[in-house]
C-alpha cells in the first residue's frame, strides 16, 4: 500500500494545507497531492492491466483517450 505520509504530510494535514491561507505551504500541499495522485494512477493501471484490462478500459476509468494514458503508462508496462 501507498504510504499516506507524503512530502512529510498526512493526508489530513495535506488537506488542510492545501485549503489553508499559507501559500507556500498551500502550493507545497498541492504538489504533495499531485506526486500522491500520480504514483496512485500508476499502482491501479499496473493493476488494471496486470487483470487484462485493454488501454482502452483504463483510458475509459481515467477519462482521457487511450492514446494519452498508453503514452503515459505504456513503457513502465
Amino acid at each position: 500500500m501507498p504510504s499516506t505520509i507524503v512530502d512529510g504530510m498526512t493526508e489530513k494535514t495535506l488537506a488542510g494545507a492545501a485549503a489553508g491561507d499559507d501559500p507556500a505551504e498551500g502550493l507545497r500541499a498541492v504538489r504533495a497531492l499531485r506526486d500522491l495522485a500520480d504514483r496512485l494512477e500508476t499502482l491501479q493501471v499496473e493493476r488494471a492491466r496486470g487483470l487484462g484490462w485493454s488501454w482502452q478500459d483504463v483510458a475509459d476509468a481515467l477519462g482521457v483517450s487511450k492514446q494519452a494514458v498508453h503514452k503515459k503508462h505504456g513503457r513502465r508496462i
